[in-house]
């Protein structure tokens, strides 16, 4: 009896140290209810999971603050070729407030080729919008509308996103509207083949939320209920959500629709650069010391990687110290900047890591980087002012062509041997069909009257 009362005891004690290890270590560790010790034990059955309660995610807050915001959209003849297109030469999809005056992005496909634009908000109210300036590059495009005083959805932050983070997809699927639905992050830096343009960033978030016809150009939120997306496209053999969704980043579309506001049109900086995505045989013969990174296969003469002395078969693997693992990411890390904006580019040569600061030229810029200046597009503003087209010279290299004939920076180009010149795309069409003698005709704001610049090319 004695001994069975020592076992006894000696069990009941064991048993009591064991409960509190385990309080302790859900304790410690909050996420992770057990801690096995045998690896074995993990595959046997005999550990039995416990999961604590916890609140249930909460999207009401998100919803409440996204949901006034996101509007609908028809645009008469619209359409080119998506999902949105229906009879009687219509087009429908969803748009996002982004500020309390008026302005609306949405993408380019919603308002594509359209004579009218019709905006209907949450509260019913409907609108005659107009387009301020669309990207067929990004998929994306800037409306306004003309009243005050509206609600509008924040910008978030795209690239604090993570894998398996909660986000909500609002817009009005088949005509639905004012819908939410909820999912998370499955992958980012996506790139699925479906946009047009001549320089297309496709680097879209990828979600399980669910979009169908109707949702595009609304909104993708954080649980904040900040805009952190552009619901975009679906990847579909039926024409319906199928299981995945795709947006275009936040970040890049603060850029986009920035520029589409101040200068009607996207200023796009260029690298110069063809390239493509590294695997880990073509990582082995770069020599380099993990599989990541964009590989360099050509650089275009005269381009800004050309200036910045970088090679063919350079790796790049950061921008402005953000890791380019793929060609999509790269893309979308360029796309936010401007041309003479000056990135800090990391780059495998030989196995060595090298550094160089590139400077982003317009795609028209080459043709004209031997004659001596930089130059940016008038914003609208200054068009309005100035009541005439042209484009800004903002610096004039030292010694060059230009800089012979007298030139100062701030100089407003309005022709080319009496042709006008309503932006640096027209100006370096007709600088690349002159030979010979060339005038540049123009004005500076601060002096009367008109002058004049040549030199002979």
């Amino acid at each position: 009896m004695v001994l069975v009362a020592v076992v006894t005891s000696l069990v009941t004690t064991f048993i009591w140290f064991t409960i509190q290890k385990q309080n302790e270590q859900v304790e410690q560790y909050p996420d992770f209810v057990y801690k096995a010790t045998i690896s074995d034990d993990l595959f046997s059955g005999r550990i039995q999971e416990s999961f604590r309660s916890s609140a249930p995610t909460n999207f009401t807050v998100a919803a409440e603050r996204s949901v006034p915001a996101v509007v609908s959209i028809r645009s008469r003849l619209g359409g080119s070729g998506f999902w949105e297109k229906h009879s009687f030469s219509q087009s429908s999809g969803s748009g996002v407030i982004i500020s309390p005056d008026g302005y609306i992005v949405t993408n380019n496909h919603v308002i594509d080729n359209s004579t009218s634009i019709k905006v209907t908000l949450n509260d019913k109210k409907e609108y005659e919008a107009n387009l301020v300036g669309k990207d067929p590059s990004t998929d994306l495009a800037l409306i306004k509308i003309s009243t005050r005083d509206l609600p509008f959805v924040p910008f978030g932050n795209s690239d604090s996103l993570s894998l398996g983070e909660w986000v909500l997809a609002v817009g009005n699927p088949f005509g639905l509207e004012s819908t939410v639905t909820a999912g998370i992050v499955s992958a980012k830096g996506r790139s699925i083949n479906i946009l047009d343009g001549d320089y297309p960033i496709e680097s879209f978030i990828q979600t399980d939320a669910v979009v169908n016809p109707g949702n595009s150009g609304g909104a993708l939120v954080n649980s904040l209920g900040e805009l952190i997306g552009i619901n975009t496209a679906i990847i579909t053999q039926t024409g319906q959500f199928e299981g995945y969704s795709f947006a275009v980043p936040s970040n890049l579309v603060q850029k986009v629709i920035y520029d589409l506001k101040e200068f009607g049109k996207v200023q796009r900086g260029l690298l110069g650069v063809a390239i493509t995505n590294v695997n880990d045989k073509m990582a082995k013969e770069l020599l380099l010391p993990n599989v990541s990174g964009v590989q360099v296969l050509r650089v275009s003469p005269s381009g800004s990687a050309d200036m910045a002395g970088m090679k063919k078969n350079d790796v790049i693997v950061s921008v402005n110290g953000v890791k380019t693992n793929s060609v999509p990411q790269l893309q979308e890390l360029v796309g936010r900047y401007r041309p003479g904006d000056v990135l800090d580019l990391e780059f495998y040569r030989a196995g060595i890591l090298e550094r160089t600061a590139v400077t982003l030229m317009n795609p028209e810029i080459s043709s004209i980087a031997e004659i001596g200046f930089e130059l940016r597009e008038l914003t609208n503003e200054e068009k309005r002012v100035i009541g005439k087209q042209g484009v800004l010279v903002v610096s004039i290299d030292k010694g060059s062509k230009i800089d012979k004939t007298n030139m100062s920076p701030g100089f407003i180009i309005t022709k080319v041997n009496e042709q006008p010149v309503e932006s640096i795309a027209k100006l370096a069409e007709l600088l690349r069909n002159t030979k010979g003698r060339v005038v540049l005709e123009g004005f500076y704001r601060k002096y009367n009257g008109e002058y004049y610049y040549a030199f002979t090319q």
